[in-house]
C-alpha cells in the first residue's frame, strides 16, 4: 500500500451547497482541496479519533472527527473504495473505519445528542439528521419549543430556513447547549483596536473598522456588516499604478450582503502618505500570549501597513503582493476595462487579480487556456481573454499593444494554454506609427474635396469635367484586371456636383418712425387702475400691484374687459 490514497470528485457539504474538490489522505495529515475556491482543509493524522463509513445521498461518505472536537463530512466515494480505505486507516491512523447505518423511518420524535459542534437527532439509537451548530444564525425560544435559524448560501437551489424542537416549558439547557457552539456573532467586550472613516470600493462607502479578536464589524452611515475571520480566504495588497495609493482586498466566502447584492471582495484604498500610531486594547502580556510577537501594544508607520499588519495577525494568512512582473510602463499592474468599466489587472505568482468593478480573482490552476485578440475598435490596443475550466470566459480589454510583449512572456513562463499560439497577428503589420496606418474614411474625403474643387475651377455651366483621372483609372484597372482590353480603355469621369455657395439672407433694417403696436384691453386697463390700487394699500411693492391687478383683472366680466 502506498503513502497516500488520493481521491478526485470527492464532496464537501457547505451551508447547503456541494462543493466538488479532491482528497489527500497522507501520513501526516488529511488534505481536502476545494476546485471552486481552492481553500484547503488540513487534519492532522494525529488528531483523528473516529472515522465513520455511511451511505448518504451521493452515494457512501466519510465523517471524521478530531480529538478537538471538530468534524469533517466527505461524500462522493465508491462501494469498493470502503475496503482500501479501512486498511489504509487502519495501518497509518490506528482508527478503525466503522460502519454506521442511518435511521430512514421518517419519525419526528426522538432523542438529541450532542457531540462537539453537532448535533445529532437519533431514532431508535441510530442518527435521523445532524446539524452542524456553525450554521446556525439564531436561536429563539417560545413557550414550549425551540427556533434554530440557519446562515443562508446563495448558491444553494434549496435553502433550509429554520427548525423546531418542542422542549418541556422553562427548560433553557437546550437553547444554552445550542448558542455555546453557534455560530451568532455578539459584539461583546472592546475591540482590539478600531480603525476610523477608511475609504471602501466595495462596498462603496466610508466606514469605521473595529478589530475583534473573532469576527470584523465595518459600521457605516447605512449599513453595517460583521465578518467572521473563518470566512476570510485570502489578502491582498497591491499597488495603484500612479504609485501613490495601495489597494488592499479581503476575499470573503461566504460573501457579504447588501439586499440583493452580494459583495465576495472588500476592498480598502489608502494613500501612502498617510500614517497613524495605533495602540491594542490590550495588557502587553496578552497581546504576546495570543498573537506571539506578530503585534505589539503600540505601533506605528503607514496606515495600509498597519490594517495588513492586524489582519494578517487575526486572520492568520499570509498576504499576497505582487511578484516579479513589470509592464511596459514600469508598473505591476496593466490597465484595461473589464465590462463597462476600466481598471487595473495584476499578474500575480498563482493567478490574476483585477481590481475593481467588479473585482475578479482567478487562480492559475482553474484556468483552462488565454488568449490574446485584436482590439475591436482599434489596432492601437488587444484584448485579453481568460477561459476557466468550468467554461467561463473573462475579457480584458483595451489593453495597449505595448503590453503585448510582457503579458506574453508572463502567461509562457507560467505555463499557461495559450489558445492561439502561433496564429497570433503581428503589430507590424499594421504598421510603428499613426501615419502608417491606411485611413479608408480620410481618403474618401480628400477625393471628395478635389472633386469639388475641380467643379469650381470649372468655366462650363453644365459641370463636365473631361480631364481623365488617373488615379481612378489606376485603381479600376488593378479591381478588374481579369477584363478584356476593351474593358480597359479610358473611361469618362463621372459628372461632378457643383456646390452651389448659399448668400447670407439680408434682414430689413427696422424703420423707427414706424407705429408701434397698440396696447392690450389690460394694459390699458392697468394703466387707469394703478393709482387707485395705490390709494387702497399704501406701501404696496411693484410686484404685489401686478398681483394684485391680475387678481382684480380675472374677477372682471368679459364686458368690462372689452374697449
Amino acid at each position: 500500500m502506498g503513502d497516500t490514497l488520493e481521491f478526485s470528485d470527492i464532496y464537501q457539504e457547505v451551508k447547503g451547497s456541494w462543493n466538488d474538490g479532491r482528497l489527500r489522505f497522507g501520513r501526516q495529515s488529511v488534505v481536502y482541496k476545494s476546485s471552486k475556491t481552492g481553500k484547503v482543509d488540513s487534519i492532522p493524522a494525529a488528531e483523528l479519533s473516529q472515522a465513520q463509513w455511511r451511505r448518504v445521498c451521493l452515494g457512501q461518505g466519510i465523517k471524521l472527527t478530531t480529538s478537538t472536537g471538530h468534524i469533517y463530512k466527505y461524500d462522493g466515494f465508491r462501494d469498493t473504495d470502503f475496503e482500501k480505505i479501512s486498511e489504509y486507516f487502519k495501518a497509518h491512523y490506528k482508527v478503525e473505519l466503522s460502519e454506521k447505518e442511518l435511521c430512514v423511518k421518517g419519525w419526528n420524535w426522538g432523542t438529541t445528542k450532542f457531540s462537539g459542534p453537532l448535533l445529532s437527532f437519533e431514532v431508535s439509537d441510530s442518527p435521523a439528521f445532524e446539524i452542524p451548530l456553525a450554521s446556525v444564525s439564531q436561536c429563539a425560544t417560545g413557550k414550549n419549543e425551540v427556533t434554530l435559524e440557519f446562515h443562508q448560501n446563495d448558491e444553494a437551489e434549496v435553502s433550509l430556513m429554520e427548525v423546531r424542537f418542542y422542549v418541556p416549558p422553562g427548560d433553557t439547557v437546550f437553547r444554552d447547549r445550542v448558542l455555546s457552539k453557534a455560530d451568532v456573532i455578539q459584539a461583546t467586550g472592546d475591540a482590539v483596536c478600531i480603525f476610523k472613516e477608511l475609504q471602501c470600493l466595495t462596498p462603496r462607502g466610508r466606514y469605521d473598522i473595529r478589530i475583534y479578536p473573532s469576527f470584523l464589524h465595518l459600521h457605516g452611515k447605512t449599513f453595517d456588516y460583521k465578518i467572521p475571520y473563518t470566512t476570510v480566504l485570502r489578502l491582498f495588497l497591491l499597488p495603484h499604478k500612479d504609485q501613490r495609493q495601495m489597494f488592499f482586498m479581503i476575499s470573503l466566502d461566504p460573501p457579504i450582503k447588501q439586499g440583493q447584492t452580494r459583495y465576495h471582495f472588500l476592498i480598502l484604498l489608502f494613500s501612502k502618505e498617510e500614517d497613524l500610531s495605533l495602540s491594542l486594547n490590550m495588557t502587553e502580556e496578552e497581546v504576546e500570549r495570543r498573537y506571539g510577537g506578530k503585534l505589539s501594544k503600540n505601533m506605528s508607520g503607514s496606515l495600509y501597513e498597519m490594517v495588513g499588519r492586524v489582519m494578517k495577525a487575526l486572520v492568520n494568512k499570509k498576504i499576497t503582493v505582487p511578484g516579479n512582473f513589470l509592464g511596459h510602463s514600469g508598473t505591476q499592474c496593466i490597465t484595461c476595462s473589464y465590462k463597462a468599466s476600466s481598471g487595473l489587472l495584476y499578474p500575480l505568482e498563482r493567478g490574476f487579480v483585477y481590481i475593481h468593478k467588479p473585482p475578479v480573482h482567478l487562480r492559475f490552476e482553474e484556468v483552462s487556456c488565454v488568449n490574446f485578440a485584436r482590439g475591436t475598435t482599434t489596432t492601437r490596443s488587444f484584448d485579453f481573454e481568460i477561459e476557466t475550466k468550468q467554461g467561463t470566459q473573462f475579457t480584458f480589454s483595451s489593453i495597449e499593444r505595448e503590453e503585448y510583449g510582457k503579458l506574453f512572456d508572463f502567461v509562457t513562463a507560467k505555463k499557461l494554454s495559450i489558445k492561439n499560439r502561433g496564429c497570433w497577428f503581428d503589430f507590424k503589420l499594421h504598421g510603428d506609427s499613426d501615419e502608417d496606418q491606411h485611413d479608408a474614411y480620410l481618403e474618401r474625403m480628400k477625393e471628395e474635396g478635389k472633386i469639388r474643387e475641380e467643379a469650381n475651377d470649372s468655366d462650363d455651366s453644365d459641370g463636365e469635367s473631361g480631364e481623365y483621372d488617373s488615379k481612378a483609372s489606376a485603381s479600376d484597372s488593378s479591381a478588374e484586371g481579369g477584363d478584356s482590353d476593351r474593358e480597359k480603355k479610358k473611361r469618362p469621369a463621372k459628372k461632378a456636383k457643383v456646390v452651389k455657395e448659399r448668400k447670407p439672407r439680408k434682414k430689413k433694417p427696422k424703420d423707427s418712425g414706424a407705429p408701434k403696436r397698440p396696447m392690450s384691453a389690460y394694459f390699458l386697463w392697468l394703466n387707469a387702475s394703478r393709482e387707485s390700487i395705490k390709494a387702497e394699500h399704501p406701501g404696496i411693492s411693484i410686484t404685489e400691484i401686478s398681483k394684485r391687478a391680475g387678481e382684480m383683472w380675472r374677477e372682471l366680466g368679459k364686458e368690462q374687459k372689452v374697449v
